[in-house]
């Protein structure tokens, strides 16, 4: 019998998508992922009322969270400042998805192991260089999210919460690796769409192109 999905943040649900199940590594660059993390949790801010974007900035509107909200989206709200910053002053999106990152993602990682849905193996590649993965603690939720995504495509997408991941999903280029060929065609090109549409997503995708531009390696996988 299949354990209930938990409450998974939108980064953990991403974070998720973009980790082999068994493997527990992820499923292109990690840097890739990193940046996909750190969007989305911008995205849930501003979904919060907490940030809005002006001219490549993030403002601070309203700077409390409810109670028992997520830690990390209260350390990112804490890091993004007070409110009223002099637009000069205020956090470039592209460096806060760039510099947060690692941090936001070793976050989610922590979440989860602590609750059950990843866990953590340490090991030494060729007895040297020390690999952490994170594969799926008991059953892999990350199915559970895919296959909501899948049905949320042939309803249409009526949420905006499942645009937001599909949004994310090709700004990170993991739209093809997750639903690829012709059964994910309709779905890739929506998720695009969706992309174009959302300032967090868009800061993702733009910092992942530059990186390939530079040749930071992975094609990504997006259409």
């Amino acid at each position: 019998m299949n354990a209930p999905l938990p409450h998974l943040s939108l980064a953990e649900e991403l974070l998720l998508l973009g980790l082999h199940p068994q493997k527990g590594s992820t499923r292109l660059m990690g840097k890739y992922v990193e940046y996909g993390v750190a969007g989305a949790v911008l995205a849930e801010l501003a979904l919060a009322g907490c940030v809005v974007e002006e001219r490549g900035r993030v403002h601070v509107r309203n700077p409390v969270l409810p109670p028992g909200a997520d830690p990390v989206l209260v350390e990112a709200l804490e890091r993004l400042g007070p409110p009223g910053k002099a637009h000069r002053d205020a956090v470039r999106t592209s460096h806060f998805v760039r510099r947060s990152g690692r941090t936001v993602m070793g976050r989610c990682l922590d979440r989860l192991v602590e609750r059950g849905v990843l866990r953590r193996e340490s090991k030494k590649v060729w007895g040297v260089f020390p690999v952490v993965r994170h594969p799926a603690a008991g059953q892999d939720f990350s199915a559970v999210v895919h296959q909501r995504l899948a049905d949320a495509s042939a309803a249409g997408f009526p949420g905006h919460r499942d645009r937001l991941l599909g949004a994310f999903l090709y700004a990170t280029g993991l739209v093809g690796r997750r639903f690829p060929g012709r059964e994910g065609r309709a779905l890739r090109a929506r998720a695009r769409d969706f992309c174009h549409r959302e300032w967090t997503a868009r800061a993702v995708r733009k910092a992942v192109q530059s990186d390939q531009a530079s040749g930071g390696g992975d094609g990504g996988g997006g259409e």
